[in-house]
């Protein structure tokens, strides 16, 4: 079986994968961590599997959030934050965290 031409369907993915590369090499968890938070996440996915990248940013705050980085509110607000720059951005400028109002 070959892999397939694109591993991520969207940029996000791909940013998703790179963050949780670069936190581990940072020493902010192991990969057996990683593997248990993973695996936890799968548990709720869907069974075609659509949904893997979700699952995996929420194994990723899952983790951030037992090792005291971040916490739930904190998230959440950063997840408004960014919806809210996406909406103020003009289409097919980039999506910046200062665009956001307010």
């Amino acid at each position: 079986m070959n892999p397939p031409e694109h591993p991520f369907d969207h940029p996000w993915q791909a940013q998703a994968f790179a963050l949780t590369l670069a936190l581990h090499e940072q020493g902010l968890f192991t990969w057996p961590e990683w593997a248990e938070a993973l695996g936890k996440a799968l548990q709720d996915a869907a069974p075609d599997g659509s949904d893997y990248y979700q699952r995996w940013l929420a194994a990723l705050e899952a983790l951030l959030t037992a090792r005291g980085q971040t916490d739930a509110a904190e998230i959440a607000s950063l997840t408004q934050r960014w919806q809210d720059a996406a909406h103020a951005t003009p289409h097919g400028r980039p999506i910046m965290l200062e665009n956001a109002p307010g």
